[in-house]
């Protein structure tokens, strides 16, 4: 789905180094070195899985995101909450079922996705990143319009099936998200979107990390999971595809496991959209986001776009 993004004067290039209170450490204190491409630029991050109810790895993670603001990059995070989104609906009666790995959300589900996402998760994970100085600012894709969605279905078996108040992101407007990262703040996103008919939606958090990242100009995409990346012959073995292009994935999503493909589809949908490298890390791994986002031989699987004449894509 092509996503639009709206006019903006920002890029996803932040000109100059972090000013304000936000800004008092200079980039590099960490004794990091990031490539040259990347300093300045936006990284959006998702975050979820089970790093986000370990509580080692919930500090590890906000550690690492700080550490990637001190060397320079524009780190932007995307939560899920599944875990925690599921555990309220069971407390207050409701049935959790999903489709094509994406929840079905009932109007009754949708009031306890907001609370849960805006209300405990994301205030959770600012309360770690600003345990490092006043870096993280919270907002939701309902702020300031940043994500517009239109309700979208779940295909089983080539057919259509409603899941109910689920959305898929069709406009980015990136001006919030822009005048944080130029305050040198890490802007922390729920995926909750509005509708142009004024419906709230539940937007995955791999695609609303997706669609963000192309909005935003973005040099990096990545997704953190609870598996080491995406299995050549899943279950069958537990070989990790290293590296694949986005016409190789294409022609891999239609026999992906329903856990795995937003995330896939995510990571193709940004290399198709303009972003340079798409990533899928092992969240269970401390300080996998570190050591992914800065080496190039890092675990995982990484995605990159087709148009390199040895084939192996183009990626920062």
């Amino acid at each position: 789905m092509t996503v639009r993004v709206a006019t903006s004067e920002g890029s996803g290039r932040v000109a100059g180094e972090p000013t304000g209170e936000a800004g008092n450490a200079t980039p590099g204190a960490s004794g990091i070195r990031p490539a040259q491409e990347l300093r300045g630029r936006a990284v959006v991050v998702k975050y979820g899985g089970n790093a986000m109810v370990d509580s080692a790895l919930q500090r590890a993670f906000a550690e690492d995101v700080v550490d990637l603001w001190h060397a320079g990059l524009r780190p932007v995070v995307v939560h899920g909450g599944g875990p925690q989104i599921s555990a309220m609906l069971d407390r207050l009666g409701f049935e959790s079922r999903f489709e094509a790995g994406l929840r079905v959300t009932t109007p009754e589900a949708m009031e306890v996705v907001r609370m849960v996402l805006t209300g405990r998760v994301q205030r959770e994970l600012v309360g770690h990143i600003n345990a490092h100085g006043p870096f993280a600012v919270g907002l939701t894709g309902e702020d300031a319009h940043t994500m517009t969605a239109v309700r979208r279905p779940a295909w089983v078996d080539g057919r259509p099936v409603d899941i109910g108040l689920v959305g898929d992101v069709v406009e980015v407007n990136p001006r919030a998200v822009h005048a944080l990262l130029e305050q040198g703040h890490i802007p922390v996103v729920s995926p909750v979107a509005r509708g142009a008919d004024g419906q709230v939606y539940n937007v995955n958090a791999d695609l609303a990390a997706s669609a963000l990242a192309v909005g935003l100009d973005a040099a990096r995409l990545v997704v953190l999971t609870d598996v080491e990346g995406l299995y050549a012959d899943w279950p069958h073995s537990t070989e990790v595809i290293a590296r694949l292009t986005a016409h190789e994935l294409d022609g891999l999503l239609p026999g992906l496991a329903s856990g795995m493909l937003p995330k896939m589809e995510g990571c193709l949908r940004a290399v198709r959209g303009g972003v340079r490298k798409a990533q899928v890390l092992d969240g269970r791994v401390p300080h996998a986001l570190l050591r992914g986002v800065l080496d190039d031989n890092g675990p995982g699987t990484t995605v990159v776009p087709d148009h390199a004449p040895d084939g192996r894509g183009v990626a920062v």
